[in-house]
């Protein structure tokens, strides 16, 4: 299992609809982020930004997020999505939410 946490930042006028999009995520984007090997999810907001946590359990993280990403209501997720987020600056290039490296952790 490897832990990821992610970045990116919330357009302040599209905050409230953010929180109503997450408070009823469509099922079958929640049953695709469990095929992908994903659990323990989870997204936080502070000061205009969203940070996002998840274990991934799976084998290969690269083709399993190729997977995500053809699927085609995860597709219409994301375009309800992004125009609420704004990415880092500093992101990698492919990136939209920013890998964030970890520094400490402890069961």
């Amino acid at each position: 299992m490897k832990r990821y946490g992610m970045v990116l930042k919330v357009r302040p006028e599209k905050l409230e609809e953010y929180k109503r999009l997450h408070a009823a995520v469509w099922p079958d984007v929640l049953k695709m982020i469990a095929k992908c090997n994903i659990r323990n999810y989870s997204i936080y907001h502070k000061d205009g930004f969203l940070f996002s946590y998840f274990e991934y359990i799976g084998k290969d993280f690269d083709a399993d997020m190729k997977k995500m990403a053809a699927d085609p209501t995860t597709q219409k997720w994301w375009e309800v999505c992004k125009p609420c987020q704004e990415p880092l600056k500093t992101r990698k290039e492919g990136e939209w939410w920013a890998d964030m490296e970890e520094v400490f952790h402890c069961d």
